[in-house]
C-alpha cells in the first residue's frame, strides 16, 4: 500500500500547502499526499527515477523538512 520508492517527510503543518505547490511546480517529480496532516507527515508518490531529486528539492526548501523512511513515517502516523 505504501511504496518504498515514495519519499516520506515531516514538515511544519503550516507549510504543507507550500510543499505541495513546490512539488506540483516540478510536475515530473510526483504527487504530494498527507499521511497525517495534523502531524505534518506526508509523502510524495515518486518513482525510483525521481525519488532522489525529490529529496533534494524538499531539503533545499527554506523550511525545516525531515526526510523519513517508510517505516518511520508509518510509525509516526500510528499505521505500522
Amino acid at each position: 500500500m505504501f511504496d518504498e520508492d515514495w519519499v516520506y517527510f515531516q514538515a511544519p503543518l503550516a507549510e504543507m500547502t507550500f510543499i505541495n505547490r513546490i512539488i506540483e511546480g516540478c510536475d515530473y517529480l510526483g504527487v504530494v499526499t498527507a499521511l497525517d496532516g495534523r502531524k505534518g507527515l506526508g509523502f510524495v508518490r515518486t518513482t525510483k527515477d525521481t525519488a532522489g531529486e525529490t529529496k533534494e528539492v524538499l531539503q533545499s526548501l527554506p523550511i525545516p523538512v525531515r526526510i523519513l523512511s517508510r517505516q518511520e513515517a508509518l510509525a509516526a502516523a500510528g499505521q505500522q
